[in-house]
């Protein structure tokens, strides 16, 4: 298929802007924060706006500040709590097909090491493209697996915008790609996917049918992506470079825990692993997981255990039964959807913290990370830390980690991943025997 013709098929496929504008008034608070880059306008910051029956998905909302001068232009996404998604504040700008083509160049221009890595004899082909707010395009991810393009969708004001944004997307890839663009698909957020009737999640909107997972390269070792039904895109990529350093300190036995379609344990397995253990209560992710073991020779001789169970009561009974490994990674989901979660992900953070320590032998390797970007960095490494202590331990040569190249930072809670690693020391006065023995240990699942 020619580009001319995909193109005008992406076109033909997406609904249209209908050019719509509407004049709207914020708070002094909320023009502080625009004006600051942040990229959210939330309803209950509007002083001023047309009646909500007048706006769809999509309009463009430009804001005005007390002297009707222009201050910003965005989109509206009515369905959202979050009202407004900025897309440019300071002097007057077009939203149009060559304003979303530039800011897609620039992105791409961002992660052009990684396009040049295609090349190397640990090549990478799968990565994100497109990191929503923290490339100036809010509630828009896109994210590639060799020539597999999924776009993944967060507000429902891009559902008028993505025909142009696909066609920039495709036509500047292609330029780039050492081989063709085949696919592109379309992932929905569950708040989009109720409101959409032009879209469903996981749909092929560009070439054939998708029936098996998208097989990819991640530092040279081979992935596949459930790109049509798996978590966010089908795979969690921000943490490609951790994952690389567990591979060059991976040893002995390793637990991988909230293991998901099992990223850190092929890394620990390829990089010199006698045995993994990869925990996840979810079975597909599980099985993902074990398939990924078996498309990487370089691990064929590493023992490889799977349990799908909750990774609280695992590691509980491990720790009980005196299991202990050398290398322990937890990565769990995001505690913190919202701000109420706020206390509860603290506990849990410092449950697993606990958990996690109590199974590492003295002198392994250690590694917790959080993906909630309500939690502050300083609190998280305080709540690993200060767990530590509690159990007689020290974490020696921590080293504090974050995003990948391809999940740049653009605003305060764009920061959201941690990671810390540290060496297990234990006090020799502390019972190692003692922590389970309590009552709360029993009933952490109740």
């Amino acid at each position: 298929m020619s580009n001319t013709s995909a193109n005008q098929q992406l076109l033909d496929r997406c609904p249209s802007f209908r050019g719509q504008r509407h004049a709207v008034r914020v708070t002094k608070d909320a023009l502080r924060h625009i004006r600051a880059g942040h990229p959210w306008v939330y309803d209950d910051s509007i002083v001023s706006e047309p009646a909500i029956d007048d706006i769809e998905p999509g309009d463009l909302a430009v804001i005005f500040d007390d002297k009707r001068k222009f201050a910003a232009i965005g989109l509206y996404d009515p369905y959202s709590p979050i009202r407004v998604k900025i897309l440019h504040q300071g002097k007057p700008q077009t939203i149009d097909a060559e304003f979303f083509a530039h800011r897609i160049s620039v992105a791409l221009e961002h992660r052009m090491s990684l396009f040049t890595s295609v090349d190397t004899d640990a090549p990478t082909t799968g990565f994100r493209v497109l990191h929503g707010e923290n490339d100036n395009l809010p509630g828009l991810v896109a994210d590639l697996y060799s020539g597999v393009l999924v776009v993944k969708v967060y507000s429902t004001g891009w559902l008028p915008h993505l025909g142009p944004v696909m066609v920039a997307l495709a036509d500047q890839l292609a330029a780039l790609l050492p081989g063709p663009l085949t696919n592109i698909v379309i992932r929905l957020s569950r708040a989009v996917e109720r409101v959409s009737d032009e879209f469903t999640d996981g749909e092929v909107v560009l070439g054939p049918p998708l029936t098996d997972a998208v097989v990819f390269q991640e530092n040279g070792l081979a992935f596949g992506a459930d790109v049509i039904a798996g978590q966010k895109t089908g795979h969690f990529l921000d943490q490609r470079d951790n994952r690389q350093a567990i591979r060059h300190e991976a040893t002995g036995d390793v637990l991988d825990v909230f293991s998901s379609t099992g990223g850190f344990s092929v890394y620990a397995a390829a990089g010199g692993a006698q045995r993994v253990v990869s925990v996840d209560q979810n079975q597909a992710s599980v099985d993902a997981a074990a398939a990924n073991m078996a498309r990487n020779p370089q691990t064929a001789s590493v023992a490889h255990e799977l349990v799908c169970a909750d990774a609280f009561a695992t590691m509980h009974s491990m720790a009980k039964a005196g299991r202990s490994f050398d290398v322990v990674v937890i990565d769990p989901p995001s505690f913190a959807q919202k701000q109420s979660d706020i206390s509860a992900a603290t506990n849990a953070y410092r449950k697993l913290a606990e958990l996690g320590l109590a199974v590492t032998k003295p002198g392994g390797l250690y590694l917790q990370a959080s993906c909630s970007s309500r939690i502050e960095a300083a609190d998280f490494y305080d709540i690993v830390t200060s767990a530590a202590a509690a159990q007689g331990i020290t974490l020696a040569d921590q080293r504090r980690a974050g995003h990948a190249v391809d999940h740049p930072i653009g605003f305060a809670h764009g920061a959201y991943l941690k990671a810390l690693f540290g060496r297990v020391q234990r006090s020799p006065t502390h019972d190692r025997t003692t922590w389970h023995s309590t009552s709360r240990w029993d009933t952490l699942n109740q």
